[in-house]
């Protein structure tokens, strides 16, 4: 609609004042009770384009020579300033008018908006540690940190895992803009603030419009959980308090950032025009919510370092690189620097407390202090805790192999360590540092299990619990892909190998003794075979025999071989050794002790009573079954 001409009928610039002034006056809020109570932009529009002319012909008059009476200048000036007030006021009113108050969920982006996807995508409440596939109760046990404090190895060392892979982790035009105010209120917003910095009331247009939309930015901070939290603060809660709060600081974080912060920026844009004025708007609107967002990171960087925390820290890492490039485009002034500085500082941090978190891991494996012995020679609670943790770690290779590639595996620099154990690096040439930091774990894992395994007062039982345990972290690392890849064939088939000798050691430590009993040397006296047995020796023989496998049969079936198929393997071994031999002395010298006195006494079992009793081994039974006997 073509505006009024509000210029007076002589065309003069002083009559033009009267009229322009008359206008302006009538919406004296100091004055005027009708213009207290009405607004001007909720007026016709007729009557917004009338007072928005009467503020540019009087703004013109002043800016111009026109005027050489002082007392219309006085005036003019007077009148300029009666209607930058009402503007002010006007600028505010829809500012308030135009804040919306949103849902959370609206504001959050679905994971699938963006390339990188975390637990805090995945999950929404606490999850259960990963299950290892065997149902068994884990012992609590606890891993004694340097500085003396402890971490519970009993949980989960990083949450539940992801079902799915993590992709790359840099962002791909994931900004979504929204319309913080509607369009008809930016175009009167956009003709307010044009006269305001117009007639030199800048400060006073961004301090209005800073603070309502600063508000109204505190308003959405708090709609999305994110509260003001100091860095002490943060460090005072408890770690399963903080894992939640990552969790809901990585989603609310996209939403700041990709959202919030994005849909300012552009309000800023529409409104200011450009310019320093528009920047210098910007960040007085986001700064402080922008530090407030990384103070919650940053504490989490410097916080005490321990081996349940490294995840999280990760997904916290992982979730500010996702966001960088993002932030890059929204703070991309001199003015902004200063964020994107900090925000990188912090992801730097978040790198470094990743790098230590892992040395503080591998030092937690080994000074894990634990030495009354698992029973049965079952599958320590540390092997459970460690091979878990490395899945994980599986699980962000990619983050890791960028955060260990320069700095590779500090364990590995302790080779030359008197306490430590030794690692020949030279057989792993072409492995990753990522790689060579696994592997250097399981070291440790297993010097960790040798020493516990010195604990067991029973020789065969000390080989069980090492074959138990070194089998597991094979098959562990057999059911996980990534770790598999990671860690490769050779160590593999070296772990292999330690998990077969252990169980060889175990045969000779118990079976050698079980077995000489059933040798023929010393059985025979002088004369023909047939007849020169001696029925004395051979009823000591049998007695012992009896003895020995009772003992054996009585111990060894409250042990435990957890995992089936090695169970049934090594049942399977010594009965290719026990079975056979019993048979064929059985089968010789049978006669001679049921030819005797009493032979039910030494002729206690059958052979098929023996390959019974076998398979009670290795069950973990409380009390030991019921030997049977032949008939």
């Amino acid at each position: 609609m073509e505006s009024p001409d509000i210029r007076g009928g002589d065309g003069s610039d002083f009559a033009t004042l009267e009229t322009a002034e008359k206008i302006i006056l009538r919406w004296d809020s100091t004055t005027s009770e009708e213009a207290k109570e009405n607004l001007i932009f909720q007026s016709d529009r007729e009557e917004v384009d009338r007072y928005l002319q009467a503020v540019d012909e009087v703004q013109r008059l002043v800016s111009s020579v026109s005027i050489s009476d002082s007392r219309h200048e006085v005036k003019a000036r007077s009148t300029i300033q009666i209607a930058m007030a009402r503007l002010e006021d006007e600028l505010r009113n829809i500012l308030l008018s135009q804040t919306s108050t949103f849902e959370p969920d609206s504001l959050l982006l679905d994971s699938s908006a963006s390339s990188f996807a975390t637990r805090a995508d995945l999950e929404d409440t606490e999850t259960a540690p990963p299950d290892d596939g065997e149902g068994e109760e884990q012992e609590e046990m606890n891993l004694v940190l340097p500085d003396g404090s402890e971490s519970n190895s009993g949980s989960d060392p990083g949450s539940s895992r992801l079902s799915s892979r993590r992709s790359s982790c840099k962002s791909t035009s994931s900004i979504r803009e929204i319309d913080l105010v509607s369009s008809e209120a930016v175009s009167d917003l956009r003709s307010i603030v044009r006269r305001m910095i117009g007639a030199g009331y800048s400060r006073e247009c961004l301090q209005v419009y800073g603070n309502v939309r600063k508000s109204a930015m505190e308003t959405i901070f708090k709609q999305l959980g994110i509260v003001k939290l100091g860095i002490g603060d943060v460090q005072r809660l408890d770690w399963d308090v903080v894992e939640v709060k990552i969790r809901r600081w990585i989603r609310a974080a996209k939403a700041c950032v990709r959202v919030v912060f994005a849909s300012e920026k552009r309000l800023c844009e529409q409104i200011f025009d450009g310019g320093e004025v528009e920047e210098t708007c910007f960040m007085e609107i986001v700064k402080s919510s922008a530090l407030q967002l990384l103070t919650f990171p940053e504490a989490i960087s410097i916080s005490r370092r321990s081996p349940e925390k490294l995840f999280k820290i990760l997904d916290l890492h992982d979730a500010l690189a996702d966001l960088l490039p993002d932030m890059e485009e929204i703070f991309n002034s001199e003015s902004s620097e200063t964020i994107l500085v900090q925000a990188t500082e912090i992801q730097s941090r978040l790198a470094e407390a990743a790098r230590g978190t892992l040395v503080e891991f591998e030092n937690a494996i080994f000074r894990e202090p634990s030495v009354v012995p698992v029973p049965g020679g079952t599958i320590h609670p540390l092997t459970r805790y460690v091979m878990n943790y490395l899945n994980l770690i599986a699980d962000y290779k990619q983050t890791l192999v960028e955060l260990v590639m320069s700095k590779p595996c500090a364990g590995l620099k302790c080779t030359n360590d008197p306490v430590k154990p030794d690692m020949d690096i030279s057989q792993l040439e072409g492995c990753s540092p990522l790689a060579l930091h696994c592997i250097w774990t399981m070291v440790m894992l297993q010097f960790n299990l040798e020493g516990k395994s010195l604990h067991y007062r029973d020789e065969a039982l000390s080989h069980i619990f090492i074959m138990n345990n070194v089998h597991y972290i094979v098959q562990k690392v057999k059911s996980s892909p990534e770790l598999r890849e990671i860690i490769g064939d050779f160590y593999l088939r070296r772990l292999t190998g330690i998990f077969r000798h252990a169980a060889t050691k175990y045969q000779r430590a118990t079976w050698v003794r079980v077995l000489n009993s059933l040798r023929d040397e010393g059985l025979h006296v002088s004369g023909s075979f047939s007849s020169g047995v001696s029925k004395s020796a051979l009823r000591e023989r049998f007695k012992a025999f009896n003895t020995m496998f009772e003992e054996v049969h009585r111990v060894q079936s409250t042990w435990s071989v957890p995992d089936a198929q090695l169970r049934e393997e090594l049942r399977i071994s010594l009965s290719e050794h026990l079975i056979p031999a019993y048979r064929s002395f059985l089968g010789r010298f049978r006669g001679h002790i049921e030819s005797g006195r009493h032979p039910e006494n030494y002729l206690k079992y059958s052979v098929e009573n023996l390959e019974t009793a076998v398979l009670d081994f290795f069950e973990g039974y409380t009390t030991a079954p019921h030997l049977r006997r032949s008939q």
